[in-house]
């Protein structure tokens, strides 16, 4: 199962018998940049009860974290136009 929140793809999968964990990608799948580190994807939270609860932690990381993980697309873009300029 995957969902579209802000730019990101959410995919919920359960790992075990009502054990529901989240992986977040961006939606244009470029890499997640944390640190100046890229990673193609991230797994986040725990073992969540139901699809709704691994999602609902997946949006809030999202809503936490999202525009330092694009910052790698940002710089890129930024680098370029001034480049250009």
């Amino acid at each position: 199962m995957t969902c579209l929140y802000d730019d990101f793809a959410i995919e919920c999968f359960e790992a075990g018998r009502n054990l529901w964990h989240a992986r977040i990608r961006r939606a244009d799948h470029g890499p997640l940049v944390i640190d100046g580190v890229s990673f193609p994807l991230l797994e986040v939270g725990f073992a969540w009860p139901s699809v709704q609860a691994a999602t609902a932690d997946a949006k809030s990381h999202i809503d936490r974290f999202g525009l330092r993980w694009a910052a790698g697309r940002q710089g890129a873009a930024a680098a370029r136009l001034a480049a250009a300029v």
